[in-house]
């Protein structure tokens, strides 16, 4: 099976004991069986090594910190996160609202405290609020990180986590969220008692002959409408396309312009790329769209 390798962060990866170089955004492949049960060690310095075996029982279940993407090619192991092996406590931010007392700290993860008169909270965060600050937002509590937001209950509960920016604190909550697609796509949307009230949906640009049928997909993918990429012949199945394609959580660009890779779920950290091709027209439009069996 061709394997591709991948990780968030840069580390260094061994295979049966054997060397095969760092490992970060641009993929590293080998050819391994799972019958074979192949050792494999990812590993980062400052952090735990992480160890797994490449074998059917991984392919099927893999840790927490791995998610999986099959393609026609093969199955790309990409390492998410690592666990660091500094487990000191070290303060972040601290801040008093009301009778709240919330301490963010790092202790092997980004972690809020929240302590009241009567309880005590423990709120495991990701990396990217380690830079947060602290704010009250009504009855509730506000993280914002430089790329990155979280409203919480008194309690601790997440009423809602998300890349983005927050651009107005009062009287409601109001962030920027990028979608990172061929578009630009950005949604600013408006939280009231730490839940979504409104979104509106911005494209900063145009597509490209190459983006194209990307662009289509991305758009369905955030709710959009797809009929200005449609041809007379598809005009009139805009509405389906969204149930047609199914519940796809991302798009990639494929190795023509009419190709593209649509991400589903299968499983917890486990993901299928399913490719559809397009049929472009001389003027743009797209008049066909199909699986690629």
């Amino acid at each position: 099976m061709r394997v591709f390798f991948l990780s968030k962060k840069p580390c260094y990866l061994k295979a049966a004991g054997l060397p095969l170089g760092t490992v970060d955004g641009f993929e590293r492949t080998a050819e391994l069986d799972p019958a074979d049960n192949v050792l494999l060690e990812f590993l980062r310095p400052g952090c735990h090594p992480l160890v797994c075996t490449f074998s059917e029982e991984f392919l099927f279940a893999p840790p927490a910190d791995v998610s999986l993407y099959f393609t026609g090619k093969g199955v790309a192991v990409v390492v998410e996160r690592f666990q660091p092996t500094d487990t000191a406590m070290r303060p972040l931010a601290q801040e008093r609202l009301g009778d709240l007392l919330c301490t963010l700290y790092k202790q092997g993860g980004v972690q809020l405290s929240i302590q009241s008169p009567a309880d005590f909270h423990i709120v495991d965060l990701g990396e990217e609020f380690e830079q947060a600050k602290i704010f009250s937002a009504g009855e509730n509590i506000l993280l914002k990180a430089p790329s990155a937001f979280c409203i919480l209950s008194r309690e601790g509960t997440v009423l809602t986590q998300s890349e983005g920016t927050v651009s107005e604190r009062e009287p409601h909550i109001i962030a920027e969220i990028p979608f990172h697609d061929s578009l630009g796509h950005t949604a600013r949307c408006t939280y009231i008692g730490g839940r979504l009230a409104d979104c509106s949906i911005r494209t900063s640009h145009a597509p490209t002959a190459v983006t194209y049928a990307l662009a289509l997909f991305e758009t369905v993918l955030i709710g959009g409408d797809p009929l200005p990429y449609l041809s007379e012949e598809l005009a009139g199945k805009a509405s389906a396309l969204g149930e047609y394609l199914g519940d796809f959580r991302s798009v990639a660009l494929g190795d023509t312009p009419e190709e593209v890779g649509l991400v589903y779920e299968m499983r917890p950290h486990v993901f299928e790329v399913r490719t559809f091709r397009v049929t472009l027209r001389e003027d743009g439009k797209i008049s066909n769209i199909h699986p690629d069996e």
